[in-house]
Order: C-alpha cells, then structure tokens, then sequence
C-alpha cells in the first residue's frame, strides 16, 4: 500500500461529512457514496491501512532497487504507484486484467475511488465554476465577417462527449454508483462549491503533502528536471486536483501481480517523484525522428480534468492521456511531446456521435469505454511552436508515420464485430512550448498551521496552487472569510517532480466575485491577453504632429479616389473602420467596385516598437462592453479608421465586373479615400429591403453633399445585386457556410449593465459586406503567393476528421435525416433542404448545424515556404485553393503581414524583413492568439447572460433537444440561442428515467410522477430534435444559472 494514502482517507472521511451540512448535497456526490457504503468491511479495511502505514513509516517502505528491479522490467514507475490506488487490499481483492475490470467488487472501486478523491471537494466547486467554459469547448463552427471559418474551441477543446469517460468508469457494478455519478456531474453545471468546503479540503490535502514530505528526500536536481533537462521515473500520488486513478487500473494491470504490489508498498523511505522527469532535448529530438514520439498539443477536457487528449499523426483516434500524472505538469494548450504506452495499457473505445457525451454508465457493460474522441481535432501537420532551435528539428519530424506503435494501431483501430477498437494511450515527456499563460483566476484558502495558503483556480483543469502567506494580504491570516468571495489572479512559477502542487505568486486582487468587471479582467488575464496602457516607446512611433494631414508627397504615390462614391457599412457601434466599398456603373453596363482597406502598414514599420506589441498582441479582442486593441486609439480609432469625410489612406483593390459577378479584369494598389457616409448594417439593410424609396437626410448619418442620398442608395442596391451572384455562385461552386446563433446585448449607457439580449440577426447587408470581402482576401492570396511563393501568409481549412463524419452519417442515417456529408457544398445543400417546412425549421437547422459542426477542424494561418503540399492549402468551408486575411488590418496582426507582402509585390513598399520561418512562426501565433481572442469573446458573452438571467430571470422558453446521453440531454434555448444541459437527476417531479439506444440514436423516456394522485404517470421521450419547455435560473454561485426542465402538462397550457 501507498503510505500517503490512508491518512488522507482517515482525515478526510470525517471533515467531508461536516461540510455537508454547509453546502448543497449535490456538490458532493463522492461524499455521499462514502456515507452509503460505510459497511463493516469498508471500515476494516481503513484499520489495516492505517496499521499498514504506521509499519511503512518504521522504514520497511521498498528501497531504490526495487525501483531499479521494476525499471529492468521495462514497467513504467507510475504503473507501480498506481497499483495500492486501484486495489484497497490484495488478500481481499485480487487483481484483474483488463477484461474483468467491469467484474470488481463495488467495494474494491470505493476503495479505489477513495486512494484518489482527496482533493475532490474542491475540485467539484471548480467544475461548477467552469460552466462558463462550457459553450467554447464545443467545435461550434461559424463564419466571420469575412466569411471564414471561426471554430468556437478554447485552445483545443474537448467535445463533451469525452467529459463522461471517466465518470463512467466510477459507475460500474451498482446503481448507486451512477446515481452519485450523475449528481456529480449536476454540479459540473453551474453549481460550485462553496469556498468552506474546498478549503477544508484543501486544508487535508496540505497536512497530507506535508507528511508525505517529511519521510521524503527532496530532489535538487527538480529544477532542472522542470525544464526538461533529465529523465527519470515517476510514482502516481494524490492527484492536485482530486479523482486520478480510475483508468489507470487497466494501465497498470502488468504490474496487479501480488510481487508488483509488495514493491510498491510502503515507500515514505524512498525518494519518491509524483511526475516523471523529462527527457533531454536530445532523446526527445531522437525520439520524434525515429517515429517513437510524437509531438502535439495538449487539450485537457473541460468537464473531467484528469482526461486530455494530443492528436495522433495517423489522424484516426486522438491519443489518450489518463490522468494528471500522464500529463507531467503540462496545461491546457502546452505543445507537448508524449510516449505511447505499451499496447496492453491502450483503451477499449466503443465509438460513437451521440450528442455531446458519451453514455453515463455504459461502463457498467464495458472495461474502459471512450466514444469518440475529441471533437476539437487539430490539423494533419503539428503546430509549430515557437522554440527557435527547436523549430526546425521538430517540424522535419511533424509528418514522420510511427513505427512500431503504427503497425499495432490498424488493426485495433478497425471495429471489431462488438464495435470496440482500442486508442493509443501516452504520457508527457517533454513540453516544447508554453502557450497556457500560467495564470488563472481563482479564490485564496487559509491552512492553520501552513506558511502558506491554498489557491484554488477556478479553472481545474489547473491544479491547486500553494502561495506563501507573506504573499497574501497583510490580514489574510487573521481575517480569512473576509476574503472568502473575493477573486484574485495567480501565477505558477514553479511545479516540482515531487510535489502535487504547483507553487505561485499572487499578481493581482481581482474584486468580488460575481460583478462584471472584477471577472471580465479575470478572464483576460487568464487567456493572456495585454490590456495594459500602451507604452511611451509605442506611443512614440506615432505621428506626432496632429491634427494629422496626409502629406504631399505620399498623396503623389497614390491612387487619388476621393471624388468616388465610397462609404462603409460596420455595426453601429463599431469605432475601427477597416474596410470599406465602392460601386460604380460604367457605360457599357458593367461594374467598377473596390475594396478598400485602411493602411496600417503606412503607420506601422517594421521593426519598431509599435511593430513589436502589434505582432504580440496579433489580435484586437472584442468583448460585450469593451474592445481591447491591437493598435493604439489614435490609430485605431482616427488615422486608420476609414471616418467620413475624412481623407484616409487605404489599400484597394478594383474590379471592373459584370452584374452577374463575373470578373473581367483586377487592380491592386495604395490609394487614397474620402468616405462619403458611415452606414450601418440596419442603414443598408432598410436600403435593400426598399429599394424604391426616397430616404430623407434625417433617415441616414450625415453625408457628403457632393454624393447625393439616392447615389448611395443605387450603390447599395448595386452592390447586393451582385453580391447574390456572387454569393449563388460560390454555394453552387461547393462552399460551406455553418451559421451559429450569436447571442448579442443592450447594454445601460452608464452601467454598461445588461438590459436586454436579443440572437443576432444574420442578414442581406451582412451578407453584401462578406462577399466583398471574401472576394478581396481570395484576390489578394492568389496575388502575394504568385508573387512570393515561399513567403506569403495563407490562411487554410483542413477537412474535417474522415472518422468522424463517417460516424456522423451513420447517426444521421438512423435519425432520418436526409444529408450527404461527402463534400462541403453536398453538406451546405443538406442543411438547407429536408428540414420541414413549419416555425421550428430554423432550430432544426440550428441543431443540425451544430451536430455538423463537431468533426469540423479550424482555419489556420501559414506560411506556404513552410508547408510544402499546396494541396494541403486549400480552404474546405470556402472550397477556394488560397485563402487569406486583407481586409482587418486595423485589428488583425496577420493582415498587416498581407498588406506588407501586396505593397511589395507592387513596388511601393519595402521588400518583407522576414524569413520563411519568421513568417510562420508569425502565423503560428496569430492562430494561438486568434483562438484565445474568440474564447474570450465567448466567455464575456456568458458573463453578461448570467448577469442578465439574475437580474431578468426566470426566463422561460421553448428548447430543442440537441444530443442525448443516458441520463441527460443538451437543448438549444431557442429564445436566447444559448445551450444547456439537463440531468434527469435534478428534474423535480419526476419518478423515473429509462434510457434506450438502437445503433447511434439515443432516447430518454421520462416518466413523471402525476399530481394527481389518482392518475397514471405521464412519459415524456426525449430524443434529437425534441421540444421542451425550459426555465433559466439563476445558480447560487455568481454569474451562473442553470436550465429547468418543465413539466409536459406545463407545456400544454
């Protein structure tokens, strides 16, 4: 047995029963599983582990050798650990391989449950907590302003179908274990533990670390080993967040055997790692080339922590990592390099694309059951990261096949006859780069007795953190609860081998938890975005001389169009005009139209300051009530900004083209504008939907007399005219457009509180603008790689996973839906067909739609010096070859790369400073940033909902199943366009549920208990597409709510 353990299972069976009474039953499902199967049997087994540990403490503990011995025998060190964790007694509980893991005892998996969940109290309060994180860990797929495809993941994200796995296997033998499970996973939604409790928990696991040290040698060489300089093993311990060891059973069933037990017994005497150390630089650069690693980044899931996921090369199931010590300290986004386990200690998947999750407690049938793997599946070539040495060496090795790991995944990879296939398992042997930021939110815990505190990150996915006092506030020791509510922000600065926790530094007191602003900073803390103020060397790089006039001799390079009829259509509030139009009739009955594009790059040259923090930031990021920009205002805002009648410098491209959109001939070149009018998207909307009206001065902002009202109005028509070509011409051409319902506010002028919220309205002016500007960025990548084969910065879309569309149709199939998914224009043709034809066909669409969106990769910057297949360039959703970003250079880094490489190729600009490798690098992060930015987007999003269902709530509306589970189901709110997921658990009023599934389709029968008492129980079926009636409330915790099942007589009345 492991020593640590049974103290903290002692100490901590009575401290959770006391918080208990503090806090909602629900928040601790494993409590009350403890509390349900205290038998007789289970307390003697906690009396032998403590007489075990107190013979271990006396130094009968194993010694090196037996290390040493296991190592001879090529048995990972963890699989050692784990054994004690995976069985609670050896002469009780004999050991079982794989197959008969489902067979256990229930007693031997609360004892197992027990050895891993003592930092679960906690851990429980932060996955309520992450339900804000919820909506972006889905592949919900939508298109930009541009017309590109922006997929909603947080730095690669999880489907929540991998969320069940774990919880699974906690289930196996008996009903109440899944009943526990399933309340758990209640307060995975909206429903966090309260501080008291995690702290007390926290408090336990601290007193365990501490014991656990004093019988420990340290490790000076840690420091090193934390930046991957050594290699050693490494032991499994309490994991720092809670629950670890469930699947690691089946990984370490070589090393069941009572002898492999006896060496793991014990071990306080021995210089114990929790983590592996990790390789050399060299042998991992050894390693990748010879097929033996593989590099990827890591996406941990959001709802189970202990269960991430790194891509495989063959591109047919993600590799699983079970556990946080597979993860060796790695975070969410970490490029990482991992090992594959031994194939014995691969997972038994039964595939599947129902909905979000994976059955609740289909573990009760199967060993290790994993339906599909991530439905956030990254591109066939790793992404690069950003080491500069390591660059090279680490992309010759991206495409290189496995070996001997490669051979024996084709056949385990095809389904057997019972439908199972096995998925390569793995663990972290070196981080390559990084990209988490290493801070987090979160809430400070106060350890009697400790020099330090205990700080739990909302986000857990990243583990407790311990921070010394004198970092704390100067009366946080003496008047903790005054802190209880209060958020601060965190960094880990250091994560020794041997220790569950992280060490870090308080960087900042955040506010109370719950109000707008103390959260939004929060959150942009976290994802690593830079709102500081811009600096003086920044600010420097400025024209200084203002009012700012164009000067002549740049007037004189230029192409002089301010006596045109150009204007821009934005959101009303928008501030950074970047791009605007022009449409000119010409006498033989064609068309001259432009795109034209504020000139960053006239402002901002290479290589200075302001250069510098543009191409770190990469990205404006937009949230409800505040922008954070890439530029400063003065550019942003006025010099660039495209304001009316204004001059302002710009980049345009001109076409002279047919009304049926067909292009007869293409200008490139810097010119300069006068806007005439700034309209808004509902000004050019009421334009085009009245095309024979006078529209009056008052109607429309203020405009240049020398453009009459009714010129601009023939342009808009114009411009929409041709758009609906060439937009008709595009969608029969192939291409792919998978709208998502956006949720969008009014906000107070002075609270900037919410008043309202309203689902975005996606109409014709919106789709004028795109078209423009997908026709400009396709012009412009067609141009620069001509020109500069080896340097232009494309933007391209991977197809989505062959797996998981296959997977899809055949649920599909059996849903009887009518959609063919072979190509992107086949899949948009469906999407817009066969949906019936009544009031709830848009949220059928919607719900398919979002069903689509799951194996859909995302778009991505690169350099084409360093992708050598033009194949591999092309973009899927647009079903274009070459695609790139010309059009937002005022709050897009890689735009001003564009626009450096278009002026260039024209001769009125410098030749680009940059290298190949520069280039991607470059592309590299803008794609890393680009995604934080739309997660940030999102999660301010959330934030103000929340705020909105707490302050207008309980909102009622209809809701449409999206995806069913065995007992819960996810609904699209269709009033608010948000997405929830309902535990059949936590419905009120109901007797029972009844889950069935034929093939791939999943359905619940709920069965209510009747008010009246004198009749018969009503059922109601839930399956995909489905309508209910649903309340959202709001949550104890700030800024959550949750959605509330009505009842069906409810719905009829």
């Amino acid at each position: 047995m492991d020593p640590p353990l049974p103290p903290k299972n002692r100490n901590r069976e009575p401290k959770r029963s006391q918080n208990q009474s503090s806090t909602p039953p629900q928040k601790d499902a494993y409590a009350r599983l403890l509390s349900q199967h205290c038998s007789s049997k289970f307390s003697l087994y906690l009396e032998q582990y403590a007489k075990d540990t107190a013979f271990q403490r006396e130094g009968n503990g194993p010694t090196t050798l037996l290390k040493v011995q296991s190592d001879r025998q090529n048995i990972p060190q963890r699989k050692r650990d784990q054994v004690p964790n995976d069985f609670s007694d050896s002469s009780d509980f004999s050991p079982s391989s794989m197959k008969s893991k489902g067979e256990e005892s229930s007693l031997s998996l609360y004892m197992e449950k027990l050895s891993t969940r003592s930092a679960q109290p906690d851990c429980e309060r932060k996955q309520g907590v992450s339900d804000r994180q919820r909506w972006g860990q889905r592949r919900d797929t939508a298109t930009s302003h541009d017309g590109d495809v922006e997929s909603g993941e947080e730095l690669s994200t999880l489907k929540p179908n991998d969320s069940r796995k774990h919880q699974k296997q906690q289930k196996k033998s008996k009903d109440s274990n899944r009943e526990v499970t399933s309340k758990e996973a209640d307060s995975f939604v909206g429903h966090p533990q309260s501080p008291k409790k995690a702290s007390t928990s926290g408090q336990e696991q601290e007193k365990m670390k501490k014991l656990k040290k004093k019988n420990l040698p340290k490790h000076p060489e840690e420091e090193k080993s934390r930046e991957g300089t050594s290699k050693s093993g490494f032991d499994s311990q309490m994991s720092p967040y809670g629950k670890d060891n469930t699947m690691q059973q089946s990984r370490a069933s070589s090393a069941n055997s009572p002898a492999e037990k006896s060496k793991n017994k014990g071990g306080r005497g021995s210089k114990k790692q929790v983590f592996e150390s990790y390789m050399a630089f060299e042998e991992v650069s050894h390693g990748l080339k010879r097929g033996e690693l593989i590099q990827g980044q890591l996406r941990i899931n959001p709802k189970k922590y202990h269960e991430a996921f790194v891509p495989s090369p063959d591109d047919i199931r993600d590799i699983f990592l079970d556990g946080i010590v597979a993860r060796n300290r790695a975070l969410n986004g970490d490029i990482v390099v991992v090992q594959i386990l031994p194939r014995e200690q691969w997972k038994v998947v039964r595939s599947d694309t129902d909905c979000d999750g994976t059955s609740e407690s289909e573990s009760l049938k199967e060993n290790m059951v994993q339906k599909k793997t991530a439905r956030t599946p990254r591109p066939d070539v790793t992404v690069e990261d950003q080491h500069s040495d390591q660059d090279e060496l680490i992309r010759k090795v991206q495409n290189t096949t496995l070996t001997d790991t490669e051979e024996l995944l084709e056949d385990p990879s095809t389904p057997q006859p019972n439908g199972e296939i096995l998925q390569k398992t793995a663990k972290v042997v070196y981080i390559v780069e990084k990209k988490h930021s290493r801070a987090v939110t979160g809430f400070l815990k106060f350890l009697p007795d400790k020099p330090f505190a205990m700080f739990s990150p909302v986000d857990h996915r990243v583990p407790r953190i311990n921070v010394f006092l004198a970092d704390c506030p100067e009366d946080f020791s003496s008047r903790p609860g005054d802190y209880s509510n209060t958020l601060f922000i965190c960094r880990i600065t250091s994560w020794a081998a041997d220790s569950n926790f992280a060490e870090g530094q308080l960087a900042k007191t955040l506010g109370q938890a719950g109000e707008i602003e103390p959260e939004t900073e929060g959150i942009l803390i976290e994802y690593d975005v830079d709102f500081s103020e811009f600096s003086d060397e920044v600010l420097d790089c400025l024209p200084k001389n203002l009012p700012w006039t164009i000067p002549p001799e740049e007037m004189r390079k230029r192409r002089d169009l301010r006596k045109e009829c150009i204007f821009t259509i934005d959101p009303s509030t928008a501030r950074d005009l970047d791009d605007a139009l022009s449409c000119k009739q010409l006498p033989d009955g064609n068309f001259e139209v432009g795109v034209h594009i504020a000139d960053v790059s006239y402002f901002v040259g290479e290589d200075n300051a302001l250069d510098a923090i543009a191409s770190q930031r990469a990205t404006s990021v937009y949230m409800v009530q505040k922008v954070i920009p890439m530029l400063p205002r003065l550019l942003c805002e006025e010099l660039c900004s495209l304001n009316p009648l204004t001059d302002r410098l710009t980049f345009s491209v001109i076409w002279k083209i047919t009304p049926e959109g067909k292009i007869l001939s293409e200008w490139f070149g810097r010119s300069v504008i006068r806007s005439c009018v700034k309209l808004s998207y509902d000004h050019a909307q009421s334009m085009i939907e009245a095309p024979e009206k006078m529209f009056s001065a008052e109607e429309l902002p203020p405009a240049d007399p020398e453009h009459p009202i009714d010129e601009i109005h023939q342009a808009v028509l114009n411009l929409h005219s041709i758009a609906k070509n060439l937009r008709a011409q595009r969608f029969s051409g192939g291409a792919l457009r998978l709208d998502q319902l956006k949720l969008s506010f009014t906000l107070d002028k002075e609270t900037m509180m919410p008043q309202g919220c309203y689902v975005y309205q996606y109409r014709d002016s919106n789709k004028l603008v795109e078209e423009f500007m997908l026709l400009a960025n396709i012009a412009t990548a067609h141009h620069i790689y001509s020109r500069f084969p080896e340097l232009a910065l494309l933007r391209r879309h991977p197809p989505p996973k062959t797996k998981m569309v296959d997977e899809l149709q055949e649920l599909c199939d059996q849903l009887g839906i009518d959609i063919d998914l072979s190509s992107a224009g086949a899949l948009h043709k469906s999407l817009n067909t066969t949906l019936g034809d009544d009031e709830y066909t848009t949220a059928r669409k919607e719900v398919l739609t979002h069903m689509c969106s799951r194996p859909m990769q995302m778009a991505l910057y690169f350099c084409t010096g360093a992708l050598k297949d033009a194949q591999l360039f092309k973009h899927y959703a647009l079903n274009v070859p070459l695609y790139t970003h010309f059009t937002s250079p005022i709050r897009r880094y890689a735009d001003i790369i564009v626009h450096r490489l278009l002026a260039s190729s024209l001769n009125c600009g410098p030749n680009l400073g940059l290298s190949t490798e520069e280039v991607q690098k470059q592309a590299s992060h803008c794609n890393d940033k680009k995604t934080l930015s739309k997660r940030v987007q999102e999660l301010s999003s959330e934030l103000f909902f929340g705020v909105f269902v707490k302050d207008c709530g309980p909102l009622d509306s209809e809701a449409m199943v999206m995806g069913v589970l065995d007992q819960s189901f996810d609904v699209l709110v269709l009033r608010y366009g948000v997405q929830k997921r309902i535990y059949c658990k936590s419905v009120a009023g109901l007797e029972s549920f009844h889950h069935r599934k034929v093939g791939k389709k999943s359905e619940l029968t709920l069965v209510w208990t009747p008010e009246d008492p004198e009749k018969a129980s009503e059922e109601q079926v839930i399956s995909i597409f489905t309508l209910v009636e649903v309340q959202l409330k709001a949550d104890g915790a700030p800024m959550k709510y949750s959605a509330v099942l009505k009842r069906p007589e409810e719905n009829k009345s």
